[in-house]
């Protein structure tokens, strides 16, 4: 194969998030408002979920179309038993040139204190931990949990001290809601190495109660900071990158600013979503995915799983944040089924 499949867009497949389990231990009101996900929410059984055997087979067959990041997500992933074995396999994939891939997670961090030096162990290299307030207060009425700001960065202390090298710190922005922990989140962050990005409020599913008003537009969130910590633009890595990257002027670190609403990067989107009991999606907006399960369970020719998966790829069109005021989406996919 020349290169990745690319999309009706010409835009080339590389990155694979991979959603291991829709439940989660936290009822963020943007994510999983409890009011939607209560005690009579049916999960996935067990038995729907991909199998690790499973999964990792997907993930082969995308790294043979040019997939180079995988990012393991839920729900919470953390939930997922035994997911550290699922990260050494995972590491333990490499590129048709042998070169590793570049593996990530997602978690709320709440679990991270028990797991982080399994993860590390297993090859996991990279983390990104949702964390959307400092105050007690606020953090427990976005996250509604159990769980408290002090366990979340015990989870963060406790993945640095296992060796995982690069950790981010991800926090949704809510208008009214948490915007007033955008400058202490900032000064919590600086200097620690570990990169915070602002994430607008999207309309992601149809549960959380969406609407263009509570979104703070992110360059809102960099004229706060910098008028009180002096930033200046980078450039981007890589094709894809979804935040726009600002470096304080006193080298104390970096932000990054992801703003899906306020300035839409459909255009070099390059992510396949694969939800838990395998369904895949080319867009986080998508109103619908294609099982690939069974497939996985009834056939045994991997050409054929690669070949199914280019098509789909090369059939792609979507670009719901360019134009959601114009062909808006009614029934969208929930973030904690998809995994954002």
């Amino acid at each position: 194969m020349d290169g990745p499949p690319e999309d009706r867009h010409g835009r080339p497949l590389h990155d694979l998030r991979i959603s291991v389990i829709d439940q989660c231990n936290f009822r963020c009101t943007y994510c999983m408002p409890r009011d939607q996900f209560g005690a009579d929410h049916s999960f996935l059984r067990r038995e729907e979920l991909l199998t690790f055997d499973e999964i990792e087979r997907v993930a082969s067959a995308f790294i043979s179309l040019g997939v180079r990041k995988v990012r393991v997500s839920g729900g919470e992933p953390l939930l997922r038993k035994d997911v550290e074995h699922l990260i050494a396999r995972l590491a333990a994939l490499r590129t048709p040139s042998g070169a590793p891939i570049d593996l990530a997670m997602t978690t709320n961090g709440s679990l991270l204190a028990r797991k982080a030096r399994g993860l590390a162990a297993a090859g996991l290299r990279r983390l990104n931990v949702s964390l959307d307030a400092l105050s007690p207060s606020i953090f427990a009425r976005v996250a509604d949990t159990t769980a408290s700001v002090d366990d979340v960065l015990a989870g963060i202390a406790a993945a640095q001290a296992a060796g995982i090298p690069h950790i981010k710190i991800n926090m949704v922005v809510h208008r009214g809601v948490n915007d007033d922990q955008i400058l202490p989140m900032a000064r919590r962050f600086r200097g620690t190495a570990h990169a915070l990005r602002f994430i607008e409020f999207m309309d992601v599913g149809a549960t959380n109660g969406w609407n263009a008003s509570a979104v703070l537009p992110s360059d809102e969130v960099l004229k706060r900071i910098h008028a009180v910590f002096p930033l200046t633009p980078l450039a981007p890595t890589v094709r894809g990158e979804v935040a726009r990257r600002w470096a304080y002027q006193d080298g104390q670190g970096e932000i990054g600013l992801i703003s899906s609403v306020s300035h839409p990067f459909c255009g070099d989107c390059s992510r396949a979503r694969l939800s838990a009991d395998g369904k895949l999606y080319t867009c986080l907006f998508a109103e619908q995915g294609d099982d690939i399960r069974l497939q996985l369970r009834s056939e045994s020719n991997p050409q054929m799983l690669i070949n199914g998966l280019a098509e789909r790829w090369r059939s792609r069109n979507d670009r719901y944040s360019e134009v959601r005021t114009s062909q808006p989406r009614q029934h969208k996919i929930e973030m904690s089924y998809i995994g954002g």
